[in-house]
């Protein structure tokens, strides 16, 4: 069951913009069930929900197999996406949607720091200008010391090296496994971790679901959907286009993210939240761009 190997560029585009809408729109609702729901409920029913979506596609599918070559990196890279979720999710039960975005968004700079760290790989002088550039549009959106955000700003700041870590360990070894039974065994791995800490909780959780109505109930399976829905589109946009096509585009996540915060809560970032938000995505697509460029010289070379 191979991922669509025909090159589709513009479709590939296509699908990574719809991604970012899809995950912009899990993160409104998210934030719309601030206090409705127990974080660990969410969390667990956006992950059994992919692996139950999953578990069926591999099962109905001609070729489908849920054998993975190596359990351990399966468990680790799901790991590594179950606490990048966590932040979000509590990030969001206490920042805007937009600004929380922004400083997740820089999850693709920090990959450049990890592989010069961990991989020990080399990093032009422009590129590390670039992930300081974002570290600095960061500062820009958090204000440090001027009680906008708090301490809650931790929670996407620790997301986006949570995420970074999972980027760099997938694009090591993302030929291992079928992409699709890769997001079956992410999905069980969210599920497995979450279950025994929800169960811990399980009064907490009996007294949000007996207090929730059903349109929150409706959000919530909203979310979960999402979350799956986001990761296929992932999937099948990388398998029409190069990698370093397509990051440019993941950065309309932000904008996007806006919008839905103003349709929703009728709020906007303040002026200075918006020149962090264009410096952190100046700086990501510039990066991503450059990747591009540098991809096509090794080509031509």
């Amino acid at each position: 069951m191979p991922v669509d190997a025909q090159p589709r560029p513009l479709l590939g585009v296509g699908l990574i913009v719809l991604m970012a809408a899809v995950f912009a729109g899990m993160d409104t609702g998210v934030r719309w069930l601030a206090g409705a729901f127990p974080v660990l409920l969410m969390l667990w029913l956006r992950y059994a929900f992919q692996a139950v979506v999953m578990a069926l596609w591999l099962a109905l599918a001609p070729g489908g197999s849920f054998r993975a070559a190596h359990p351990r990196f399966q468990a680790l890279r799901g790991s590594l996406l179950l606490i990048t979720s966590a932040m979000i999710f509590f990030g969001l039960q206490h920042m805007p949607v937009a600004e929380l975005t922004a400083i997740n968004m820089l999850a693709p700079l920090l990959v450049t720091l990890l592989a010069a760290w961990l991989l020990r790989e080399s990093v032009s002088r422009l590129r590390w200008s670039l992930v300081c550039g974002g570290l600095v549009g960061a500062l820009i959106v958090i204000r440090p010391g001027s009680g906008v955000f708090g301490w809650a700003v931790l929670f996407p700041l620790a997301g986006a090296f949570t995420y970074a870590a999972f980027q760099v360990l997938t694009s090591r070894m993302s030929t291992l496994d079928n992409p699709y039974t890769t997001h079956f065994w992410t999905g069980l791995t969210g599920m497995l971790i979450v279950t025994p800490l929800l169960l811990w909780n399980a009064a907490e959780l009996l007294q949000a679901a007996h207090a929730a109505d059903a349109g929150q109930w409706a959000a919530l399976a909203a979310v979960a959907a999402l979350g799956t829905g986001g990761h296929l589109l992932l999937i099948l946009a990388l398998g029409m286009a190069p990698t370093a096509t397509l990051m440019p585009f993941i950065y309309t996540q932000i904008p996007l993210a806006t919008a839905l915060g103003w349709l929703v809560f009728d709020r906007l970032p303040d002026a200075v939240a918006w020149i962090g938000m264009a410096v952190i995505m100046a700086c990501g697509a510039s990066a991503a761009w450059l990747n591009l460029r540098t991809r096509g010289s090794a080509v031509a070379d």
